[in-house]
């Protein structure tokens, strides 16, 4: 008897420890329940051309304001899901924001605050301000620009700086766990400088050694470096040497990718090769997302798309899925209701409507297809797919 009520405890134990190592591998976590998709986080990235507001978009804002001041949101309402579901957003905006001067959208440029407001509210989160028309209002113009875009607290504007201390400190901001780096510099500001007795600060092409050891700091201490070229000049339509030798100085100081700007057309992107890390990646320019354009070519800007991806076990960054795809500058006749389409939204009526028909024969989809294909490589062409 007592043989037999041993070997039923014994079954007993036997089973208890068998149910408790099935409940407990099939309540184990699994990679994702217990945080294995943590290992890596990831951030994309929108960036578009230079938003160069011209006379005849003042005047239609002007129109359309019911407060008497500028109403912009027709212009970027189109483009704002795309810009607005990305983590970062990144336009180039020549020209001041200077409640000090008279708003102005030729040769000389001053937007009204409305037009910083609209941005914000599309999507924009980065602002490159380093371009050729900085100085159009002087100091006064370059430093209310400054303190305009200060006051926006989700808002970083890059390139241009009050002082000499906020232009050494690194503009970086933070994004799903992952450190970016922006910077920008401008090849010209128009013939126009500084006084001497000024503590503002242009970033500039010429100043190399400061420009390269600001990007290689900037490597050292951030995930990724954006850096924003306004180079060239607007009427090129390729891509030129001083460009292509100024980009393999860029990407050898550490900046991962190039963003270009200032030429009206969009020009080539292509990857730079460097030593002991991932290639650097170029776009020479993005074109004019906005103006008051009549040239063809110059209806069609690109759209930079990439990610950033960040492994934290492994503590490595790649940036990953570049694609360009095409941003339409749509206008009626006599440039009325001036406003933005994507290319893949821009349908063969609207552009049958286009003002542009009265000077030229031809446009249409397959013209802008034809710009896009023909200046980026296909395997590009695409939202980062």
């Amino acid at each position: 008897m007592k043989r037999m009520l041993a070997i039923f405890l014994a079954a007993v134990l036997f089973l208890d420890v068998v149910c408790a190592g099935v409940l407990f591998f099939t309540s184990a976590p699994s990679d994702e329940e217990s945080g294995g998709e943590d290992f890596f986080t990831k951030a994309s990235v929108v960036a578009v051309g230079s938003n160069l507001i011209q006379n005849e978009l003042l005047i239609q804002a002007k129109d359309r304001s019911n407060t008497g001041g500028y109403d912009f949101s027709m212009v970027y309402e189109n483009l704002k899901p795309l810009v607005s579901q990305a983590d970062v957003a990144i336009v180039t905006q020549p020209g001041v924001i200077s409640s000090g001067h008279t708003v102005s959208g030729e040769l000389r440029y001053n937007a009204p605050p409305e037009l910083g407001d609209e941005l914000v509210k599309t999507g924009f989160d980065v602002i490159n301000i380093a371009t050729d028309h900085i100085l159009d209002y002087g100091e006064e113009g370059l430093i209310n620009t400054v303190e305009y875009w200060k006051e926006k607290p989700d808002v970083t504007a890059v390139g241009v700086y009050e002082n000499s201390q906020d232009a050494s400190a690194l503009t970086m901001t933070q994004v799903n766990g992952i450190k970016f780096a922006y910077v920008s510099f401008t090849q010209g500001t128009g013939g126009n400088s500084l006084p001497e007795n000024s503590e503002a600060v242009v970033s500039l092409a010429a100043s190399e050694t400061e420009l390269g050891e600001k990007i290689s700091f900037a490597k050292r201490k951030a995930d990724v470096v954006i850096v924003c070229a306004n180079w060239g000049s607007e009427f090129d339509t390729e891509v030129t040497d001083d460009m292509r030798e100024f980009a393999a100085k860029l990407a050898e100081w550490g900046a991962d990718v190039i963003i270009g700007t200032h030429p009206s057309n969009v020009l080539e992107a292509e990857y730079i090769q460097v030593k002991d890390r991932a290639p650097a990646f170029v776009v020479y320019s993005l074109g004019n997302v906005v103006s008051c354009s009549t040239q063809p070519n110059a209806l069609l800007s690109g759209i930079l798309t990439f990610d950033v991806v960040k492994n934290k076990e492994e503590r490595t960054v790649s940036v990953e899925n570049f694609g360009i795809s095409g941003s339409v500058l749509h206008y009626g006749m006599n440039m009325s209701k001036i406003r933005l389409y994507p290319l893949d939204e821009y349908t063969g009526e609207l552009a049958s409507l286009h003002g542009i028909n009265d000077s030229f024969d031809g446009f249409g989809v397959r013209y802008l297809n034809n710009i896009l294909t023909d200046t980026y490589d296909k395997k590009l062409i695409g939202r980062g797919k």
